[in-house]
C-alpha cells in the first residue's frame, strides 16, 4: 500500500483519497496498486455500497508521476501497475462518484470516464497532454471521450491537449455538477449517501445497461496500454521527456 493514498469508511461509503500535495498528486506505481486494492477491497465488502474518489485541495491529480514512467520507457518495468488499477475501475459493479478540484491532468482527467457522477470546482481544468509526451489516449478515452464530447471537441482535448475547463466539461456532458471548492466534498459524499442507499440490484443493472459492454471498453483499454507502453519505447517520447525535464529544471 501507498502512504499517499488515504482509504476511509463513512457508514456505506468506501472513501478513496489521493494525497500527495507535494507533487500535485501525480501517481507513482505504488499509489496505483494501492487505489486498485482500496477498490477490490470495497467491491468485496458487502456493507460498501458506493465508492468516492477525491484529490486534495487545488490539485486532483496532475497525472503519472513521470519518473515512474520513464522506468516503462527504460524497459525496467511494464507498468503494469497503471493497467490493473484501470481495469479494476473500468468493472466496478458498485457506483462511484468522483470530486475533482483544481489540476486534472492525464489520467486525473480519464479516471472520471469511469466514474459514475463527478463533481468539479470552477477552478478545475481538464487536460491531456498525451500526444504531447509522445504517446496516446488511456484508460478507454478515445472510445469514451468521442461518445460524449462528439469526435471534434474529444480531439481538440486528447489530441491537441485543449484545456477544458469545469463549466464545459459540464456542458457537454463530461461531468455532472460544478461546485464551490467548499462545498466539493460534501456535495461527493452526499450523492455517494443517495446511491447507497437504493436498491443494490437494481443499482447495479441499471449501470450495466448504462455503461455499454464491458468487453468492448477492456478492449480498448488494453490497445491503448499497447500503444502507450510502444510509444514510451520511441525515440520522440524519449525526446518530449527529456524536453519535459529540462523544462523543470
Amino acid at each position: 500500500m501507498s502512504e499517499h493514498i488515504i482509504v476511509e469508511r463513512r457508514g456505506a461509503v468506501n472513501v478513496i483519497r489521493i494525497n500527495r500535495p507535494d507533487k500535485k498528486n501525480a501517481l507513482t506505481f505504488a499509489m496505483y496498486d494501492a487505489m486498485a486494492a482500496a477498490l477490490t477491497a470495497g467491491e468485496q465488502d458487502e456493507a460498501v455500497r458506493a465508492h468516492v474518489l477525491l484529490g486534495v485541495p487545488g490539485a486532483f491529480s496532475s497525472g503519472n508521476d513521470l519518473s515512474d514512467f520513464m522506468r516503462i520507457a527504460s524497459g525496467e518495468t511494464k507498468g503494469l501497475e497503471v493497467f490493473g488499477f484501470l481495469r479494476a475501475l473500468a468493472t466496478l459493479e458498485k457506483p462511484i462518484v468522483s470530486g475533482a478540484d483544481g489540476i486534472a491532468v492525464g489520467i486525473g482527467t480519464t479516471i472520471h470516464l469511469h466514474c459514475d457522477l463527478t463533481f468539479a470546482t470552477p477552478r478545475t481544468e481538464f487536460r491531456t497532454p498525451f500526444v504531447d509526451l509522445g504517446i496516446v489516449p488511456e484508460a478507454g478515452s478515445s472510445l469514451l471521450v468521442p461518445a460524449v464530447l462528439g469526435r471534434q471537441p474529444a480531439f481538440a482535448l486528447l489530441v491537441m491537449g485543449d484545456p477544458l475547463p469545469a463549466a464545459e466539461a459540464k456542458a457537454g456532458g463530461l461531468i455532472h455538477a460544478v461546485v464551490n471548492e467548499q462545498e466539493l466534498e460534501a456535495a461527493v459524499i452526499a450523492a455517494a449517501d443517495r446511491l447507497a442507499a437504493k436498491p443494490a440490484n437494481a443499482l447495479r443493472t441499471a449501470r450495466e445497461f448504462m455503461r455499454g459492454p464491458r468487453d468492448t471498453i477492456l478492449a480498448r483499454i488494453d490497445e491503448e496500454s499497447k500503444a502507450v507502453r510502444k510509444g514510451l519505447a520511441s525515440q520522440e517520447a524519449r525526446d518530449a521527456f527529456a524536453a519535459f525535464f529540462s523544462r523543470k529544471k
